[in-house]
């Protein structure tokens, strides 16, 4: 196994390794890597949907995503696409996946099953970086503070209806959580910045107004280029990320192409 990094935030490609045939050794292996990166990735791995399922197991407890449905006999595997016709993209705004639930998942992955002939690159950020690059006083501001995350914030609902027309499920319609702005996280103990513009409303005991200046310093500042690395996309090819200290956003640039990805999300703990 070999683990090289790919940018000077965060992000490694991990090489030499079939994830259909991993000893427990490689395992941990892979899980200090993805600690100590954030998000990691592989290549030509052909894996079929019960083999993705057996590799995500290793790694944490699969769970459902609220919005849409399975595939078909792996309610845990959704399809992320977006079709040739379609303008929109899943999830296209920067974002920590479904901070609006009470128990955020731990970890996402996405296998790629169908990309675009160019484009379809997905960014990522290092929440640690974001947290550590702010000024002692900036620090001090927010570390008493807790956001309110919901899932109906207009930006983001935008980016899967099309999924939820076709292959919606039988959620209700909004979730609302509160969580601190700064959390630990529970395996590095390194504080990261736990706000994104795709979810979070305002902080708890303010208006959506008063919140909005402080919060749109944090939306802009947690993703400047040099917290950032970029992947692109093969057939085969999977990322791995850490829900609790990165955020990502897929760019929607391959108009009139059909990209299809297959996600995992993995189950996590309350944030503190």
């Amino acid at each position: 196994m070999k683990v090289q990094r790919i940018a000077g935030a965060l992000g490694a490609q991990i090489t030499g390794v079939d994830l259909r045939r991993l000893e427990d050794a490689e395992i941990e292996e892979m899980r200090a890597a993805w600690l100590e990166h954030l998000v990691v990735f592989f290549r030509e791995q052909a894996l079929s949907s019960a083999e993705y399922m057996a590799f995500a197991k290793r790694i944490g407890r699969p769970i459902e995503y609220p919005f849409v449905k399975g595939i078909a006999g792996f309610p845990e595997i959704i399809e992320v696409k977006k079709l040739e016709h379609e303008k929109v993209n899943f999830g296209g705004i920067w974002h920590s996946d479904t901070a609006y639930l009470e128990v955020p998942p731990m970890a996402s992955m996405l296998l790629a099953r169908e990309v675009p002939p160019r484009g379809g690159d997905t960014l990522f950020a290092n929440m640690y970086l974001a947290y550590e690059t702010l000024s002692e006083g900036m620090k001090r501001l927010i570390a008493p503070l807790v956001a309110v995350n919901a899932s109906a914030k207009a930006d983001v609902t935008r980016t899967r209806e099309d999924r939820v027309k076709t292959d919606g499920a039988d959620a209700k319609k909004e979730y609302v959580a509160e969580h601190p702005v700064v959390r630990t996280h529970p395996e590095t103990g390194r504080k990261a910045l736990y706000v994104n513009v795709a979810h979070t409303v305002r902080f708890k005991g303010m208006t959506d107004e008063e919140s909005a200046p402080l919060l749109n310093y944090l939306f802009q500042h947690q993703v400047r280029p040099e917290f950032t690395c970029r992947f692109a996309w093969q057939v085969g090819s999977i990322a791995l990320w850490d829900n609790r200290c990165a955020q990502h956003n897929p760019v929607n640039d391959y108009h009139g192409y059909r990209r299809v990805m297959h996600r995992i999300t993995l189950a996590g703990d309350r944030p503190k």
